[in-house]
């Protein structure tokens, strides 16, 4: 093995305003995509070297991370004064392969309405499966990584580090994940819509003729008394807003839909406390 496996030459400087990973213990990763991109990782790279990154991604060290089409890039402090600059890259898909992807995610109502409303879908993978592609690395081959420190291990713990504080940045932001195979996000959107709009009509979209109710349909029967309702406010009150997507300038545009977000999160919440007649906050109303 050979010495400087274990290159240091000295201990890490502090970060000014670094990145510092939320996990403290454990597992890096509060999500399923984030988790599934970092068993990606363990299946493409040394897990021994892995490990190595984590106290520097959880002391801050990571600084100025960016994410592109195909590429992200970083500045880690070490134990130089000056930081070491890290790129990792990713394979983009074709103009293509992403036809192929969105036509796939198109097709699925329940793909297409979660993205919409800007939600990941959870098995948002068997899409790229049906498309004949991986959403996450798949082979050693498909993800470069270069560190300008001196360290000739490779996933060195500056690249590792960035590793893990790019996980929790999918935990923010999981549609990063799609930027990095290089369909930004309002674009994926917009080619949905797009798809959405071109779809034919078929059979199944037309309702049959419902059979006229039996005489006794609207008289409430014992059972009723017997059911019970937690009506629970949804996490996400402007979903229909945002399937709708950005309001034109003539409309108000961004303003209005912020405006617009609020209300339906008010409307909401009165709705909920009214459900369990719960009071008002003070100085809140219910109007």
């Amino acid at each position: 093995m050979r010495d400087d496996w274990y290159f240091d030459a000295g201990p890490r400087l502090p970060a000014k305003d670094g990145i510092a990973a939320r996990s403290k213990q454990g597992e890096i990763g509060e999500s399923w995509w984030s988790r599934r991109f970092i068993a990606a990782l363990h299946q493409v790279a040394d897990t021994s070297r892995l490990s190595r990154g984590r106290s520097y991604a959880r002391t801050g060290q990571v600084m100025e991370l960016r994410v592109g089409a195909g590429e992200v890039t970083a500045k880690v402090q070490g134990s130089d004064p000056k930081p070491y600059r890290v790129k990792i890259t990713l394979v983009p898909f074709t103009d293509e392969e992403w036809g192929r992807a969105e036509e796939a995610l198109a097709g699925q109502a329940l793909f297409l309405a979660s993205l919409l409303a800007g939600e990941m879908p959870r098995d948002v993978e068997d899409a790229f499966t049906a498309a004949r592609l991986s959403l996450f690395p798949s082979s050693p081959e498909e993800l470069r990584t270069e560190c300008s420190c001196p360290d000739a291990a490779n996933p060195c713990k500056h690249i590792a580090a960035t590793f893990y504080i790019l996980a929790e940045a999918f935990d923010d932001d999981p549609f990063l994940v799609l930027a990095w195979r290089g369909r930004t996000r309002e674009r994926l959107l917009e080619r949905l819509r797009e798809l959405r709009g071109a779809l034919p009509a078929t059979t199944e979209d037309v309702p049959e003729a419902a059979p006229p109710p039996p005489a006794d349909f609207w008289r409430a029967g014992p059972e009723l008394a017997a059911l019970h309702f937690t009506p629970r406010a949804t996490g996400m009150p402007d979903a229909v807003l945002r399937q709708l997507g950005p309001l034109p300038p003539e409309a108000g545009g961004e303003r209005i839909q912020q405006s617009l977000s609020q209300a339906y999160a008010q409307f909401t919440a009165a709705a909920e406390r009214r459900a369990f007649a719960d009071p008002a906050p003070e100085g809140g109303s219910e109007e």
